[in-house]
């Protein structure tokens, strides 16, 4: 097959799924062309990191792509187009435009979607063993949303590790604070009892000078932003979980969980499996034929 002929191919492959897949498209698009608009922008008033973050953003929305054409998982519309808003959303409104502090539970909402897409994709990896009839690998129902429930839960935990690593090694602020005005300890306990001492109305912390912070409540440091986002990610990834095990228990019958469930595409990676097999046997004869 020659060259002219392949391009032909790929070009009608591609008009063929874009029509197939209109609304991903518009999506795909009209997202990536934001983006572009943004980092030329921030390039152009020297906004390096802002620009990072766009560069960011560009190769997390070519990840799904990427992998239905080289892995051969097809990646569901609905799931696809909710990963895309969830990059921008993130890394553009939450990063640049500040929404992780300017709009109240933007964060909390994004977790929230973490975990039930974290969990849609433990879930699939896990459902396509238990489809392929040459891998000895067979899970129930309850326990396969059981996995895809750790699977989210372990993936939410290694993110807090990676912000509590992020702030303390190269001081940046992915914890957020939180302003409290009660505190609760067993360090203040002057009898060393384990007793629980309690500070009510907490309304100033001083510095050393005797300058007020101007906080209006003492500065809990993360900890409380941890745990809302590992509470939250819990709900999202109960969710599916609860999803997951009803589809999986009538097999495929319903019909929302298949908007987030990726799935193999046997056809084609079969196909790709022969063209591999083809290649490799003709490099072995080419070999063949300049030692004869």
């Amino acid at each position: 097959m020659g060259e002219r002929e392949r391009r032909r191919i790929h070009t009608t492959s591609l008009r063929s799924s874009i029509r197939e897949h209109k609304a991903l498209f518009a999506v795909y698009v009209l997202l990536r062309l934001s983006v572009i608009l943004i980092l030329a922008t921030q390039i152009a008033g020297g906004e390096w990191e802002n620009a990072f973050y766009c560069i960011l953003a560009l190769v997390l929305m070519f990840v799904p792509s990427f992998i239905e054409n080289n892995w051969h998982i097809d990646i569901p519309d609905t799931l696809e187009i909710i990963v895309l808003l969830f990059i921008y959303a993130a890394e553009i409104l939450g990063e640049l435009r500040a929404y992780y502090i300017s709009i109240p539970f933007w964060d909390t909402m994004l977790h929230t979607i973490t975990g039930f897409l974290a969990a849609a994709v433990g879930f699939s990896l896990c459902d396509i063993f238990n489809r392929n009839e040459n891998i000895k690998f067979s899970l129930s129902p309850f326990f396969l949303a059981f996995v895809a429930f750790c699977f989210s839960m372990t993936v939410a935990v290694c993110w807090e590790f990676f912000e509590f690593s992020a702030d303390q090694l190269l001081g940046s602020d992915m914890q957020k604070d939180t302003i409290i005005h009660t505190i609760n300890t067993v360090e203040l306990d002057v009898t060393h009892s384990n007793r629980v001492v309690t500070i009510d109305d907490i309304s100033e912390v001083y510095f050393q000078d005797g300058t007020a912070l101007g906080l209006g409540g003492y500065l809990d440091i993360g900890l409380i932003d941890t745990m809302k986002d590992l509470f939250v990610n819990f709900v999202g990834a109960l969710v599916f979980s609860f999803i997951g095990y009803f589809y999986t228990k009538n097999r495929g019958e319903g019909r929302f969980a298949r908007l987030f469930i990726p799935t193999v595409k046997y056809k084609e990676a079969y196909e790709a499996k022969r063209r591999r097999q083809e290649r490799r046997e003709e490099k072995r004869k080419m070999k063949e034929d300049k030692r004869g």
